[in-house]
């Protein structure tokens, strides 16, 4: 019998088990938003802007593990998704971008939003960068093996977005159902491999003897669902863990073996542990710069000290940053069973180490009492610390939050213990503005059964308010918290800490006062049920009541602009005026054999 492809289309991302599709509608893409119309099954989140449509799917394949779909108009509106695309990516989150195009009989003939500069009907192009690949579906009894091709790869491997970029008239196609058997037949799923066994084996072997091991472990651990066997691991050998940014949580911040994030916004302890390592396991990072300080030699890492093994399921990080004595690619979930029972072979009693769990308890005891007194503070606009300790004391431990970009990210990730996996979203490897605000939605819309909050700065929030108007509109009750301060407050700080002056980064009127719009009045006007706080002692009750109402929900909350401390390094001012030992943003031995860190605190010269 003959459909329509995008009927078809339709029929497959149900078998799919898609149950959400984000975008934003444009006259390329009707004939499939009419077929949307028909389905029972799947339901369409429309935005105001594709950029927020895609943070929301990546939000929501963050969650369920598996694509997020986001659909999106020809032109202006493949453009605007290119930075929640990008961000998607460089986080390894699966994505199926599905964008109309310009009907095939009029390539290059410059109709209506085009982009063709370069070549004709090239608009694809535009995504090429940043997609694992990208389809151009020209014929139509091609549409059934580039979906599940398109399926396939963002899901497997190292995931990522893919893009589908679909002329107009190929949606109003009639074509013979049978051309889609192929999609009943194809497996959904992707076995992953496993670790050859002697490298299993070797690992093993270097982690036993190790004096002073360490397992670093990034945001791959929690991509493969590995936290359990990561814990079996490490409390069997008792090995101190170091985590990135985006493996937060992937064993509990609280488990005795934690010993921190790592890098600029690490802790000064987690370094002692990891420039010293005598063998270091990365498992799924990819030692980028934020978590490596800049990959200063004896800041955060140290390759004359250290011998360093990885773990990944992309090839093409092995040994990118640091050199590998041993670097294999395996799913991770396997990879670390393998490694347990290799080690258990070896060492059937495993290995106590009571004194680093006595380090570590000692540390983080002497972390948390340093910083007891800013966090109990009630001084107004209220401090950063103040608001995490209240957050954390109010929302239920399984609670999803999405961080976005600055204290609400860099300061939760430093200081807001996360103990369930899963639990806790950044943007790491874009740092995406605006993040967080949308991302939240299709968290949400994953697990609607979890309090869902975002903890996001006013610049970011202020990005693109209008994943407000998505939340009302399809009654998605999260929780926005703004953490206001009237500045892009990071810029603000490494501005001034470094030439004195916070020019472009703070929010004034003419005259120089501060300025921020009332984000509460203008969730208010969307329909969203929002408190302006006004003291610190209001915030946790107006919190409660949020968790309760079980509505979209607005915080607007007045924050003091204090910096998170960066015990680690990061190389930006130097680049442009070097110091003693330093040069092109590289370290150098001193006249004794030693590093010379660079000093970020001097003013610019």
């Amino acid at each position: 019998m003959e459909k329509l492809v995008s009927e078809l289309m339709v029929d497959y991302l149900e078998r799919r088990g898609v149950e959400y599709i984000f975008g934003l509608c444009g006259h390329t893409v009707i004939a499939f938003l009419d077929a949307l119309s028909r389905n029972d099954s799947i339901k369409y989140v429309s935005f105001r802007n594709e950029q927020l449509a895609t943070m929301a799917a990546d939000g929501y394949a963050r969650i369920k593990k598996k694509a997020g779909v986001v659909m999106c108009h020809l032109g202006p509106g493949i453009a605007n998704t290119v930075t929640g695309v990008a961000n998607a990516s460089f986080d390894s989150i699966p994505m199926v971008l599905i964008a109309g195009d310009v009907p095939r009989y009029y390539y290059g003939k410059h109709p209506h939003q085009e982009v063709n500069l370069h070549a004709d009907a090239s608009q694809y192009e535009i995504l090429k960068p940043i997609v694992k690949r990208a389809w151009r579906v020209d014929d139509p009894e091609a549409m059934p093996e580039i979906l599940d091709k398109a399926f396939r790869l963002a899901e497997s491997g190292r995931p990522g977005p893919v893009l589908i970029s679909v002329p107009m008239d190929v949606f109003s196609e009639r074509i013979e159902d049978d051309i889609f058997r192929r999609t009943y037949l194809d497996s959904h799923q992707t076995v992953k491999p496993a670790l050859a066994p002697s490298a299993a084996k070797a690992i093993a072997e270097k982690l036993v003897n190790a004096k002073n091991p360490v397992i670093h472990a990034g945001g791959g651990v929690l991509l493969a669902n590995a936290s359990k066997e990561l814990k079996n691991l490490i409390e069997f050998l008792d090995i101190p863990v170091s985590r990135t940014l985006m493996g937060q949580g992937c064993i509990s911040d609280t488990h005795p073996l934690m010993l921190g994030q790592t890098g600029f916004w690490g802790l000064e302890f987690t370094h002692k542990y990891t420039a010293n390592a005598d063998v270091l396991l990365g498992l799924g990072t990819r030692f980028a710069e934020a978590d490596s300080s800049s990959w200063y030699p004896g800041v955060t890492f140290d390759m004359d000290k250290t011998e360093f093994l990885q773990i990944d399921i992309d090839p093409t990080e092995i040994g990118r940053n640091y050199p590998v004595s041993i670097g294999a690619v395996a799913d991770l979930k396997e990879a670390l069973k393998q490694i347990l029972d290799e080690v258990m072979k070896l060492c059937p009693k495993g290995i106590k180490r009571p004194e680093i769990r006595e380090k570590i308890l000692d540390s983080r005891k002497y972390f948390k009492e340093s910083n007891r007194a800013i966090s109990e503070d009630g001084r107004f606009p209220m401090t950063p610390q103040r608001i995490l300790k209240d957050v954390k004391e109010a929302i239920p431990e399984d609670a999803v939050i999405f961080t976005d970009v600055g204290w609400n990210k860099n300061g939760v990730a430093q200081q807001f213990d996360i103990t369930i996996p899963g639990t806790i979203h950044h943007s790491s490897g874009l740092a995406t503005m605006g993040f967080g605000a949308s991302a939240l939605l299709g968290g949400k819309l994953a697990a609607p059964e979890k309090a869902v909050l975002t903890l996001v700065g006013d610049g970011g929030f202020g990005i693109n308010p209008s994943t407000l108007a998505t939340a009302v509109e399809n009654d998605i009750p999260v929780i926005w918290i703004v953490m206001n301060n009237s500045a892009f407050g990071t810029i603000a700080g490494l501005e001034y800490s470094n030439y004195k002056t916070k020019f472009g980064t703070v929010f004034t009127t003419p005259d120089g006062n501060p300025y921020t719009p009332n984000w509460a009045e203008v969730a208010k006007a969307y329909g969203v049920e929002a408190i302006k706080i006004s003291t610190a002692d209001e915030f946790k009750p107006a919190l409660e009541k949020a968790l309760t109402a079980n509505r979209p929900f607005l915080l607007d909350v007045p924050m003091e602009n204090i910096g998170v401390p960066t015990p680690g390094c990061w190389n930006i001012n130097d680049i442009y005026t070097p110091k003693k030992n330093v040069r092109y943003g590289k370290i150098r031995k001193n006249e004794n054999g030693e590093y010379k860190v660079p000093d970020h605190s001097g003013s610019h010269k």
